[in-house]
């Protein structure tokens, strides 16, 4: 049974811009290039700068816009680039400048830029969500499961194998509002899985599951980051007590056919 895997970010955001109830969802997102880097910063103080295809959060990077006000006469205000990627931090005082090394760190690779999104922060480190939608035995999308991702001190991207921490949904948002309020964010988390799931099979007909990256704002309001069409599903066995939400993520996966098996397969020789 095929599964159906999408690796371009680029080609699953222009579906989703599709369907009018998800563009809200969405964060301005182009292609990169200086025209599109020039143009987003003028409208957003804060940019990620991301491969099209690329897993683990490998390749992303920050840039904020900041400005300082000068110790003149006519209180100008200069402004500056800060960008980050890895552990790094570089300050830049002209777009060319960054645009320069942000080429050279591209490395050839198609890159796209979004609107920066500020996350919620757990203990002073920023957080995200990744909402697991699977196909069920039925033929139904279902919405399986929701984990917290913490980033890692000085990291910009949460996930696992770049250090970050996973938690549990409920007490990382119920240190920013109350268990009512973030119940309802649940709520309508599991029906935007859905609704990507649906509106991404019309085109790729063969999708049987989702990872869906999410930010909350400080103003709560949900943001698309993108869509992984090969979720890790391990986390929702290792980081969870209750062993019944595992079992429903791994009954889904085992009947579309996906490979749950651990045990690396013994070499054959002669």
């Amino acid at each position: 049974m095929t599964i159906q895997r999408v690796a371009s970010k680029w080609a699953k955001t222009k579906i989703l811009l599709k369907n009018k109830g998800l563009v809200s969802y969405v964060p301005s997102t182009r292609q990169y290039s200086l025209e599109a880097l020039e143009d987003m910063l003028g409208t957003h103080t804060l940019v990620y700068i991301k491969p099209d295809r690329g897993t683990y959060g490998m390749g992303v990077m920050s840039v904020e816009q900041l400005h300082s006000q000068n110790d003149d006469a006519d209180e100008t205000t200069t402004t500056s680039y800060k960008l980050r990627y890895e552990q790094k931090t570089e300050i830049f005082t002209s777009l060319e400048s960054l645009h320069k090394t942000l080429s050279t760190l591209f490395q050839g690779q198609t890159y796209l830029i979004q609107q920066g999104i500020h996350l919620l922060s757990h203990k002073g480190n920023p957080f995200d969500l990744r909402v697991l939608t699977q196909k069920s035995p039925s033929g139904q999308w279902v919405s399986t499961g929701i984990i917290g991702r913490v980033a890692a001190n000085n990291k910009i991207i949460t996930n696992h194998h770049s250090g970050g921490m996973v938690q549990h949904y409920k007490p990382l948002m119920t240190e920013h509002m109350t268990a009512e309020e973030a119940e309802n964010i649940r709520r309508e988390l599991n029906t935007l899985g859905v609704n990507v799931a649906a509106q991404l099979q019309k085109s790729y007909p063969n999708l049987k599951e989702i990872g869906l990256d999410i930010a909350i704002d400080k103003s709560w309001n949900i943001w698309i980051l993108e869509v992984n069409t090969k979720p890790a599903l391990f986390p929702f066995k290792k980081f969870f007590k209750d062993p019944s939400i595992y079992k429903q993520v791994k009954k889904y996966a085992t009947a579309y056919g996906r490979n749950l098996s651990t045990k690396k397969k013994a070499n054959k020789t002669g």
